[in-house]
């Protein structure tokens, strides 16, 4: 089997690579980046450089080149930029290389928050109280008339998200991210949790849970440590979404348990593999291989069993990131390393691709000191 993975310097990528590699299967990654991790990892075959999907539209028409040249049985879009340019020439790419992913609409849907939130309420599933203004005019119209603190956040899967805790910061926050169509939520007080699947045309095949136990940036943001878990209830909420949406694909549904009920409450559907995705694999449940095999063969047996209280945790950049930013974790932080049942995405038969993570690390921070987006990017919010 030969497999095409994008955005080679993601994390999710590196565990991409590494599970497909230590099966056998052929690896060709693709990176903008000369020293993206995935290049130099043992388990990859060939690296390619190509137009990095986030800023360059001309991404899909490299890939269909590619894919046109070469004879590759799958395709393995990573990063949502990726998703979205090649589902647009999902039909196109087809007849040379099968692309796992679900119709252009419902990707659309699920990276649109907008749409999620009313298609989720119209079928019973808990999301945070929400507004949709559709102006600045709109959001000051409403601005005193909120419960604080609120979440802002662009309605297109961007990252853009601040946090208001007041009238005024809430205008402030919109008018930084008015050009993404922000919606404004109330903020949930809970743990992180994510449902994870791979369907077949619109049925399940196999599914996953986590709980984040650390994050960074510490008011909400990527797993710095997580627990697998199993709660039919969680499952409930996540099947009744993607089974609505006639998924096909991988996907990743995010919630928060709300201290104040114990619902779960929807946060956003991720279209795509995910950060924490090798806690899945050291689970039992190693989507890349299974997704390319249902790809390649059709279909396969389902996985919904799976191993339940493993740890994983990934220390660069996120848990070094965590302990930074809130001190009072640095006792853990530090107690974790004599707990040897966690595990880490630091593979000692493949320990180049950590070494660039270390340094990836140290520019980041850097980076971030500089930038002044460090110790709470997206801002506070006070309870």
């Amino acid at each position: 089997m030969r497999v095409l993975i994008t955005d080679g310097n993601f994390k999710h990528t590196l565990a991409s690579v590494r599970s497909l590699g230590k099966r056998g299967v052929d690896v060709t990654v693709l990176s903008h980046m000369r020293l993206s991790v995935s290049f130099h990892s043992k388990y990859y075959s060939k690296g390619i450089l190509a137009p990095n999907p986030e800023h360059d539209t001309t991404f899909a028409e490299f890939v269909y080149d590619l894919a046109k040249r070469e004879r590759f049985d799958v395709v393995l879009p990573i990063s949502y930029a990726a998703v979205d340019q090649i589902s647009r020439i999902q039909e196109e790419l087809e007849p040379y290389i099968r692309v796992p992913l679900p119709n252009r609409a419902s990707i659309e849907l699920a990276g649109n928050k907008d749409r999620t939130m009313q298609l989720a309420e119209s079928i019973g599933i808990a999301i945070p109280k929400t507004y949709y203004p559709q102006s600045l005019k709109d959001a000051e119209r409403i601005a005193d008339s909120l419960s604080y603190p609120v979440v802002v956040k662009g309605a297109r899967e961007n990252g853009n998200v601040g946090y208001a805790n007041s009238p005024e910061e809430l205008i402030s926050q919109y008018k930084k991210i008015s050009a993404f169509s922000p919606i404004v939520q109330e903020y949930i007080t809970g743990g992180g949790y994510g449902f994870f699947a791979l369907y077949n045309h619109g049925e399940a095949r196999a599914i996953f849970m986590h709980r984040r136990l650390r994050e960074y940036p510490v008011t909400g943001g990527p797993s710095a440590l997580a627990e697998s878990i199993y709660d039919p209830m969680l499952m409930e909420q996540g099947l009744k979404l993607l089974d609505n949406l006639q998924w096909h694909g991988v996907a990743m549904v995010e919630f928060k348990k709300d201290e104040r009920t114990g619902r779960y409450v929807l946060m956003e559907i991720n279209p795509k593999f995910w950060g924490s995705l090798e806690l899945a694999i050291a689970s039992g449940v190693d989507f890349p291989y299974l997704t390319c095999r249902m790809a390649c063969e059709g279909d396969i047996e389902s996985v919904f069993s799976y191993k339940t209280g493993v740890k994983f945790r990934w220390l660069f950049p996120q848990d070094v990131f965590h302990a930074v930013t809130n001190p009072g974790a640095i006792p853990e932080f530090i107690s974790d390393f004599a707990d040897r049942t966690i595990c880490y995405d630091i593979d000692p038969h493949d320990i180049v691709p950590n070494i660039l993570q270390l340094g990836m690390t140290a520019g980041e921070f850097a980076l971030r000191i500089k930038q002044r987006r460090f110790w709470r990017p997206h801002g506070r919010p006070l309870l």
